[in-house]
């Protein structure tokens, strides 16, 4: 009789096989995370990179929730001459402008990530865990449509530079982007994964290929110097936790402001109730919208864009600041990015919540190596108040917000969202499905889900009339998306239920590909 191992869910069925292969041989959810992570980096290259940064919620089955984080850091060289310009993202139904070049590139922390969760959290040899990714890296991944469609959007960047076209080419054919159904390998990738379990986290900092990125930031308008490379820590914490609708919620923890901000909109959905109401009606929809916007005030109010401490989160998170906030809302008077995630459960009580990103990438891919440098440097959400003015070696505030949720029923779920400023409200709604409208966790992660920018309103299609109707006297002229789109994130999700069986729900809107792990 067959026994489950775990689950596995991730934005392509190559990186939850490789999380489930891996759960298979005997690995845990942190195992089986590092090699979805590192698979990442092969099947999805625009989005997840050895050379970007993360962070790792990780709920140990016998130890308290904590973060690992390994997310990006200004550099340290301060130049007047930046190689550094912008280029528009096109979704279909809106752009996003976005910079990249030498001089977007931030100090990165994957890497540092991989060795830190290995040594602290892993029973398997490293040389085990990237077997699925070097396999991929070598033999090529047939390329699928929402992969292709992230290859459009990003198409500036991919034709940027040689080596970034190189990564998105069929193979054998570095002239062009490969189409849906052709094979894009990276055997330079693979030879760097089997370098670093060799000889370790130095090869990539200190070895040739850090000193080749600093030679070439040197000679070609970027700001990562050597010793911003060996100086880079991957830094641990305890998680932010609240609890709201009866659930413990988990998040990321400062100075990255986006968990914070969840927590508090969660709070002011945890008294107006929406779950007494339809879902997709007036009084969810706008509940929903004003509890997004209410997040973004204070986010602004605060300060807290570049960077949040534990002092400023209490305030945000206290009772009497929600009960204001709560009346407000309640009274009508307010007024007015490239990210992956991979959610890991095993049969130990393990629970792994992984979020990845290499921004959009900066069109510089280290020569030898197949990696593309992040452009964090470059994504107006993680510097307000303009580019390049942050203090040198700081981390990076992020929005990233890997997230586990103890329930009121018993179960436990890891989940989280790529999608730059849009992480937070994907988050925050297939938590308030779960949790208000006691949905199951499929159905949670697919729904219409609604976006907030600024006065800047847009909804996928399923919302009622009225409720559009209701909305659109608040922010004129919403935009309707008439398809599913990753626009809104891409949540992929796993729950282990309180009678040990396992959920995973992979969001469609970013391939999402989901399994539970049996045993052969």
């Amino acid at each position: 009789m067959s026994r489950i191992l775990g689950a596995a869910a991730s934005g392509h069925k190559e990186t939850t096989k490789a999380a489930s292969v891996l759960l298979e041989e005997g690995g845990n959810a942190f195992d089986a995370a590092l090699g979805a992570m590192c698979a990442a980096c092969v099947c999805e290259p625009m989005l997840a990179s050895l050379g970007g940064g993360g962070f790792l919620l990780a709920g140990p089955a016998d130890a308290p929730v904590q973060v690992f984080d390994f997310f990006t850091q200004t550099p340290s060289a301060v130049k007047k001459e930046l190689d550094f310009f912008p280029i528009q993202a096109d979704f279909g139904t809106a752009t996003q402008e976005f910079h990249i070049g030498m001089g977007s590139i931030a100090v990165p922390g994957v890497v540092a990530g991989l060795f830190a969760v290995h040594g602290s959290l892993c029973r398997m040899p490293l040389e085990k865990i990237i077997e699925p990714a070097v396999r991929l890296a070598r033999e090529g991944v047939r390329l699928n449509a929402l992969q292709r469609f992230v290859s459009e959007i990003l198409q500036p960047i991919i034709m940027a530079t040689p080596g970034a076209l190189a990564m998105a080419a069929p193979v054998n054919d570095d002239s062009r982007i490969a189409e849906i159904g052709e094979f894009v390998a990276n055997p330079e990738l693979a030879d760097s994964f089997e370098s670093l379990a060799e000889n370790g986290p130095q090869w990539f900092y200190q070895g040739e290929p850090g000193q080749q990125l600093v030679a070439d930031c040197a000679a070609n308008g970027g700001l990562v110097t050597a010793a911003d490379l060996q100086s880079y820590k991957v830094i641990r914490r305890k998680s932010l936790m609240v609890e709201s609708h009866g659930a413990r919620i988990h998040v990321n923890s400062p100075p990255s402001p986006g968990g914070c901000l969840i927590l508090f909109a969660m709070s002011l959905l945890d008294k107006s109730r929406p779950g007494q109401h339809a879902w997709g009606g007036v009084e969810h929809a706008t509940a929903l919208a004003k509890a997004l916007q209410a997040s973004s005030l204070v986010r602004e109010s605060h300060g807290v864009s570049a960077g949040l401490d534990q002092e400023t989160a209490h305030k945000i998170l206290g009772r009497e600041h929600i009960s204001e906030w709560h009346g407000t809302l309640k009274s009508g008077a307010i007024v007015s990015r490239g990210t992956t995630h991979i959610s890991i459960a095993d049969a130990d009580g393990n629970m792994a919540s992984l979020t990845l990103s290499n921004g959009e990438g900066s069109s510089y891919v280290m020569p030898g190596c197949g990696i593309m440098l992040n452009n964090m440097m470059g994504e107006q959400d993680l510097h307000p108040d303009g580019f390049h003015r942050s203090p040198p070696g700081i981390r990076l505030a992020s929005m990233m917000t890997p997230t586990i949720a103890d329930c009121p029923d018993g179960s436990r779920i890891a989940l989280g969202s790529g999608g730059s400023n849009r992480i937070r409200s994907a988050i925050l709604q297939v938590l308030t499905n779960l949790l208000d409208f006691d949905m199951d966790l499929q159905q949670a992660v697919v729904v219409p889900r609604l976006h907030l920018e600024g006065d800047n309103l847009s909804l996928e299609k399923g919302f009622s009339a009225d409720a559009i109707e209701t909305l659109a006297r608040i922010w004129p002229s919403p935009q309707l998306w008439p398809d599913p789109n990753l626009f809104f994130g891409g949540v992929h999700a796993v729950e282990r239920c309180a009678n040990g069986e396992f959920r995973a729900a992979g969001d469609p809107r970013r391939g999402g590909a989901a399994t539970v792990t049996r045993n052969r």
